[in-house]
């Protein structure tokens, strides 16, 4: 039995849990495995229980995943995608049958477990067109009004809602103020808010908050704006981590404060790992700023073709600011091409982000849109990328890519609110993760990216299961 280290749970700390070792609650268990594996073309198939055995000191020739239940880490808000005006577009564009096999796919009771849903305030390049909720010039916004979002992404996200129940985690980012408020005099190509439209600005998302409350669609969330490092060809807009944080502290913060909306969770950065920990240690040295942040959001884009990615950046910022969540809020695999949609590849990538994210101290994942069709979009600048669900508007076929099961394979079993696990590896080829659900169940996730297959054993506390890992696989072990 292992001593009491901590008494108290602080997130992003790891506590020793002062418990009954974890095999004299669960001696002689066995365990479900969950498979999938390009080369023989199984997609989350069950393959049936692996039984603990006992197995004293391995070897360092015994390749192994070591997990320890007494030592917890940061507990999962949830995992799920964009419903962006491209999603809700293609949707409605398929028959009906179709469209129920999807969001059943995503958010019914045998779909994925999404509970996370992020959309994007006025329009961005996953939309058909450039588009706001006011009229030029109108600094009041007494013209706002969100009927444009309610021919397709509003009744696509009610329908998510509707299927995810209670644990429905609802957010926005805008990827652009109106032109008029910018120094560009544009919504593409970035630009700055100009300091006299500031409060507008704040006001802004105050008028969206309660719009889609309105519509009985509950906000849990915001980020200040998406990718503020980013002069793109879409929409875009320009903050410096000083900016950011004066935006916040005087006008976005005691704008939702006011109105009511403190219990908001409000999210700066959302862009790269590259700069987090400069944007967050930066944009939150100021306390008065920082009260009003609760989470620091990211993407992965920064090192497309690079295995190595920026993680440790993550850990880093986790350790300086502990009290905010961090949140993966956007990325997608860019460059459409047709003919890869069914390369394991692209469930890789998925699966090496969302293992290392949540090792990192990851609170909540969002993959980019959940839907897109034939062409990898719509995008009215022709920005087309994958997802992982492809559907042919023309024919009605919905194709899912290796992105879906990858994906699968963490969100289907692991639960909002389950807690991070002590886990390791001594193979450099396996990446693992591994959460406690709140009824008890723990849920590894183990992926071979490799090209060569690894046998190893999944170690718990003097017990071990043996599992196969064959090269491009990943599976699911739930005890």
């Amino acid at each position: 039995m292992k001593k009491l280290i901590v008494s108290c749970f602080v997130i992003g700390i790891a506590c020793n849990i002062n418990a009954q070792s974890y095999w004299k609650k669960n001696a002689g268990k066995s365990a479900k495995v969950i498979f999938t594996h390009s080369e023989t073309n199984e997609k989350m198939v069950d393959k049936g229980m692996v039984k603990f055995e006992k197995m004293p000191q391995p070897k360092e020739t015994d390749a192994c995943i070591f997990v320890d239940p007494d030592f917890r880490y940061q507990k999962l808000i949830g995992i799920g995608g964009a419903i962006t005006d491209a999603s809700a577009e293609t949707l409605y564009k398929l028959p009906k049958n179709k469209q129920k096999e999807i969001l059943e796919a995503y958010y019914g009771k045998n779909g994925l477990g999404y509970t996370v849903v992020r959309t994007n305030m006025n329009s961005c390049d996953f939309s058909s067109d450039s588009y706001t909720y006011v009229q030029d010039n109108d600094n009041t916004l007494k013209t706002f009004t969100v009927a444009h979002d309610e021919k397709y992404k509003i009744p696509m996200i009610k329908e998510a809602q509707k299927m995810i129940g209670k644990d429905f985690t609802f957010y926005f980012s805008p990827w652009s103020p109106p032109a008029w408020m910018k120094s560009n005099k544009s919504m593409l190509k970035g630009g700055r808010l100009e300091n006299a439209f500031y409060q507008s600005w704040a006001d802004y998302y105050i008028k969206f908050i309660k719009e889609y409350e309105k519509r009985g669609i509950n906000v849990w969330g915001l980020t200040v704006q998406n990718e503020p490092m980013a002069t793109q060809t879409w929409e875009s807009c320009i903050y410096t981590a000083e900016e950011e944080g004066e935006f916040l502290k005087n006008n976005l913060g005691p704008t939702l404060w006011k109105n009511g909306y403190k219990d908001k969770k409000v999210m700066i950065w959302d862009h790269n790992r590259d700069l987090i920990y400069q944007r967050a240690t930066t944009t939150l040295s100021d306390p008065e700023t920082s009260k009003y942040a609760s989470g620091i959001g990211y993407h992965w884009y920064e090192t497309w073709n690079n295995k190595t990615q920026l993680f440790d950046n993550l850990s880093e910022t986790h350790k300086a600011f502990p009290d905010k969540f961090l949140a993966f809020t956007e990325g997608c695999k860019e460059q459409f091409d047709l003919s890869k949609i069914d390369d394991v590849k692209l469930g890789e990538l998925y699966g090496r982000n969302m293992l290392n994210d949540f090792n990192k101290g990851t609170a909540l994942w969002t993959d980019w849109n959940v839907l897109l069709d034939e062409t990898g979009g719509p995008n009215h600048v022709g920005n087309f990328c994958f997802a992982p669900i492809i559907a042919d508007t023309k024919t009605g076929e919905v194709h899912y890519t290796y992105e879906y099961y990858y994906i699968g394979h963490v969100s289907k079993f692991i639960k909002p609110n389950a807690q991070r696990i002590g886990t390791s590896s001594n193979r450099a080829a396996l990446t693992s993760t591994t959460f406690m659900n709140e009824n008890g169940q723990l849920v590894t996730v183990i992926m071979n990216d490799s090209d060569t297959d690894i046998d190893t054993n999944l170690w718990i506390e003097g017990m071990a299961a043996k599992l196969s890992a064959p090269a491009h696989s990943i599976q699911t072990v739930i005890l």
